[in-house]
């Protein structure tokens, strides 16, 4: 360690002192022995204590989520903790540097959350971004205050330190997107400004190579060179080794998945979707037959979905399959309900049922497999910070009874989407399954807008059979993140032939997304939207009404429901 990080230890000492039941001494000597380790997982044959990773400490920002996905992409691991995350919970996870986020609040304000004090203490490399620049600045003696203007938008970055190994390949001016109140109106002891821009004084500043902070949000695509500011924090910075591989999560998991269930036998719950399909065939890959997979017809399923699934599993990748047909058990559970997260929870409190029924015809089952990703535990966990509110209910998250008999198998939890597929092209799916669009687990009953009835569900099905067709006819299939149809509640008059008529409105929903996290609607061509329209009304009785959605999310949300 330099005598500048002493320096700065020490004073990070003297004003915060020890924090939780682990001492100073302990957290440098921890930090220090964590970025000393040459060896890589690639080296060691992956181990979850050797995985090096980024932390990155939520303040409630909206764009949180997306740093981490930029910096899994570019092959390092990081996850997503609340401030009030103590030490001993995340030391053992290899950090190698934090990332503190944006936020709401200001850091004046009373019970602002604030960076805990090991952030500074461990002597790790800090990127304070936005709100979390403000923190740093708040935290070390600088002095944060009020803008007279909102920044908000487009702005243009001017290095005024080009030697900065945050910003080496960066060029000189470069387009950033800013989104902020408040400003830093005075550093904190020995950090230099970085860079400015017109209404931003101190955009970017420093502290001897270890701590930065800045103004803009580089995770965002708008900054042009943001992600080449994160990849120099995390590998000329951090020292990261960029061991975070599909290849080497195939053989943790595996490692982790075995040593986990032991002798013990796992029933997989499979819907046909990529998620349930890639961690079924890691499962399986682990452990061979004591995974049975169990397909659960609940009636809410999209046209052939049933036939179609078993197939590929059966007869493509050589998993042996349960089939039960419970589709007139479903039905009857959500009969007259009407509430969106009644419906998700009375699925989820059926599907489990129907596990443990079946778990108890194939003899002593220990583990429940899951398809749990990432954006699913962070909806319907508020976020990690707790600072913003429930957006909704995952059923396999959030809309599990706690009388659940099965202990949990989750091994893709913290994986992105696009890390599913590429963890199933890795696995060797093929290319139709690993690109299927994502379906809820719900079903077509959150797609099915009020009661949720066998009638209204075949008028969806077809309808959104029409809207699947087309899109795959024009090729778009692959640029759509969701593409489906909506079942209004709502009926208006139409005329067909000389005849009136009093029929369902439907809507038609398509997103472009990379991770689920936000989306942007797709802007279909007119006359595929023509095309679409023209079927359904032709060829689907029940419907004589075509909308197109064009929300975003935020504010709304993928799904209706």
């Amino acid at each position: 360690m330099t005598e500048d990080e002493k320096e700065l230890n020490e004073a990070t000492i003297l004003r915060f002192g020890a924090s939780g039941d682990v001492e100073v001494s302990t957290y440098l000597e921890e930090a220090t022995e964590a970025l000393g380790k040459e060896k890589t997982a690639t080296e060691t044959g992956v181990s979850g204590a050797l995985r090096e990773t980024i932390i990155i400490i939520d303040m409630g920002s909206q764009t949180t989520q997306l740093i981490a996905r930029r910096i899994r992409e570019l092959n390092v691991y990081c996850e997503l903790i609340s401030y009030k995350t103590k030490w001993d919970e995340i030391k053992n996870l290899n950090p190698r540097g934090f990332i503190l986020s944006g936020g709401p609040n200001s850091v004046y304000d009373e019970n602002a959350p604030l960076p805990p004090a090991y952030v500074y203490e461990s002597g790790l490399p800090v990127l304070g971004i936005c709100y979390g620049m403000q923190s740093i600045a708040h935290q070390l003696g600088g002095v944060v205050s009020p803008s007279n203007e909102r920044e908000y938008g487009h702005a243009v970055l001017i290095l005024t330190e080009e030697q900065s190994s945050l910003f080496k390949n960066v060029d000189t001016t470069t387009p950033v997107w800013m989104s902020h109140g408040d400003k830093i109106t005075k550093m904190p002891p020995d950090f230099k400004s970085l860079a400015y821009t017109e209404n931003t004084p101190i955009a970017a500043m420093g502290l001897n190579n270890k701590i930065f902070g800045i103004q803009f949000h580089p995770e965002v695509m708008h900054t042009a060179q943001g992600k080449q500011m994160l990849k120099n924090f995390v590998y000329d910075i951090c020292h990261c080794n960029g061991t975070w591989t599909m290849d080497n999560f195939i053989k943790e998991s595996i490692a982790k998945i075995k040593e986990q269930v032991g002798s013990g036998r796992v029933l997989s719950a499979i819907s046909g979707g990529v998620d349930s399909s890639v961690v079924s065939t890691l499962i399986h890959r682990a452990i061979g037959n004591q995974l049975t997979c169990v397909f659960v017809n609940n009636g809410l399923l999209r046209k052939e979905e049933a036939e179609r699934t078993i197939k590929v599993f059966r007869e493509k990748l050589g998993i042996k399959v349960n089939y039960v047909d419970a589709s007139e058990r479903f039905l009857s559970a959500i009969k007259g309900v009407t509430d969106p997260e009644q419906k998700r929870k009375i699925i989820g409190h059926t599907f489990i049922e129907v596990f443990e029924e079946e778990s108890k015809k194939l003899g002593e089952v220990d583990f429940l497999a899951q398809g749990t990703l990432y954006p699913d535990v962070i909806e319907s966990v508020s976020s990690v910070s707790n600072i913003s509110s429930v957006i909704k209910t995952h059923h396999n998250v959030g809309g599990l009874p706690k009388y659940m008999k099965f202990k949990l198998l989750e091994p893709m939890r913290y994986l992105f989407k696009d890390e599913v597929r590429k963890l199933g092209s890795e696995l060797g799916l093929e290319e139709d399954l690993v690109w299927r669009q994502p379906f809820p687990g719900p079903g077509l009953a959150i797609r099915c807008i009020g009661e949720v009835t066998k009638e209204r569900l075949d008028i969806l099905r077809n309808a959104d059979w029409v809207v699947m067709d087309e899109i795959k006819k024009a090729k778009l299939y692959r640029e759509m993140w969701q593409t489906f149809a909506v079942l209004t509640d709502t009926k208006s008059v139409g005329v067909m032939g000389d005849f009136r008529t009093y029929s369902y409105a439907l809507a038609i929903r398509a997103v472009t997304s990379s991770d689920a996290m936000t989306a942007d609607w797709a802007r279909l061509p007119y006359d595929l939207l023509a095309k679409i329209s023209n079927r359904i009304v032709n060829e689907v009785r029940g419907i004589n009404r075509i909308v197109y959605d064009i929300t975003s999310k935020p504010p709304g949300t993928i799904e209706w429901e």
